[in-house]
C-alpha cells in the first residue's frame, strides 16, 4: 500500500510491467522504467525486477553488474535457462574481445570450464554441453573399430548415447582431427617434416594430404601411399602426360613391331 501511494504501482504490477517489456524486446524502455523505480529494498529484491536488471545490464555491456546480480540471488528454476544464456553469452563476448576473434566450439567449452554457472541459476545437474562418461565410452569403443560411421550408424549411436546425430558427427570429426594432428606432429618430429621426397620423382616434393572429407578413410591407399598414384595406370583413366612418359620409357622393341605392322597394312591396301 505504501508503495502504491508513493509510486502508483503495486509490487505485482511492477513485476508484470518488467515481464511484458522483456518479452516485447523493449530493452531501452525497460531500462528507463527500472531507473524510475523508487529506492525500496523490498521492490528491488523482487525476482522479476532483478531479472529485468540482468537483461538490461547484459544489453548495455555492463557484465560486472550482470554477474553480481546473477550470483547474488537464488532465482527460481523456471528462470534458469534465460539467465544461464546471459551468463554464458557475456563471458563469450568478453573472451572474444580479449582474443580479437570469434570463439569456436573448443573456445566456448574452455570458457564454460573457466566460468562455471553459479548455483544461483543452476540446479547442479549436467547440461547438454558435456557428454556423460558413458556416452563418451560408447563413442570411443566404436571409433576404435570404425572412425567413419555411416549415417545410419550415427543415428543408432545417437539413440544409444542419448545425444543428437549432430553431436555424434561432431565428436567423430573432432576425434579424427585430433588424431591426424598427433600423427602429423609425430611424423614431423621423426622425419623432420611432412614434406618428403617420393621415390618415383627425385627432387620433387610430395605432401601427404590431410583430408577433412569423411568419405576418404584414413586407411585409403591414396592417402597413406601417395607414390602409388605415380605408377602406370591401367584402362581409360590414363592421362596424356603419363602416356608419353610410359611410351618413352619402353624398350625400342616396339619400333620394329610398328614397322612390320605398317608394311603389312600397305600390302593389304594395294
Amino acid at each position: 500500500l505504501h508503495l502504491t501511494m508513493n509510486f502508483g504501482f503495486t509490487q505485482e504490477q511492477v513485476a508484470c510491467v518488467c515481464e511484458v517489456l522483456q518479452q516485447g524486446g523493449n530493452i531501452e524502455r525497460l531500462g528507463r522504467f527500472l531507473w524510475s523505480l523508487p529506492a525500496c529494498d523490498h521492490l528491488h529484491k523482487n525476482e522479476s525486477v532483478l531479472k529485468a536488471k540482468a537483461v538490461v545490464a547484459f544489453h548495455r555491456g555492463h557484465f560486472r553488474e550482470l554477474y553480481k546480480i546473477l550470483e547474488g540471488y537464488q532465482f527460481s528454476p523456471h528462470n534458469h535457462p534465460k539467465l544461464q544464456q546471459l551468463w554464458l553469452k557475456a563471458h563469450y563476448t568478453e573472451a572474444e574481445k580479449l582474443r580479437g576473434r570469434p570463439l569456436g566450439a573448443v573456445g566456448k567449452y574452455r570458457v564454460r570450464r573457466k566460468f562455471p554457472l553459479p548455483r544461483t541459476i543452476w540446479d547442479g545437474e549436467e547440461t547438454s554441453y558435456c557428454f556423460k562418461e558413458k556416452s563418451r565410452s560408447v563413442l570411443r569403443e566404436w571409433y576404435i573399430h570404425n572412425p567413419y560411421p555411416s549415417p545410419r550408424e550415427k543415428r543408432e549411436l545417437a539413440e544409444a548415447t542419448g545425444l543428437t546425430t549432430t553431436q555424434v558427427s561432431n565428436w567423430f570429426k573432432n576425434r579424427r582431427q585430433r588424431d591426424r594432428a598427433a600423427e602429423t606432429k609425430e611424423r614431423e618430429n621423426g622425419e623432420g617434416g611432412v614434406l618428403k621426397e617420393g621415390p618415383g620423382l627425385p627432387g620433387d616434393k610430395q605432401l601427404i594430404p590431410s583430408s577433412e572429407d569423411e568419405s576418404s578413410p584414413l586407411d585409403s591407399p591414396s592417402l597413406l601411399y601417395p607414390a602409388l598414384q605415380l605408377s602406370v595406370p591401367e584402362g581409360p583413366a590414363i592421362h596424356n602426360a603419363q602416356q608419353v612418359d610410359y611410351l618413352q620409357s619402353q624398350p625400342p622393341l616396339h619400333n620394329g613391331l610398328l614397322g612390320s605392322l605398317t608394311s603389312t597394312l600397305i600390302n593389304l591396301g594395294s
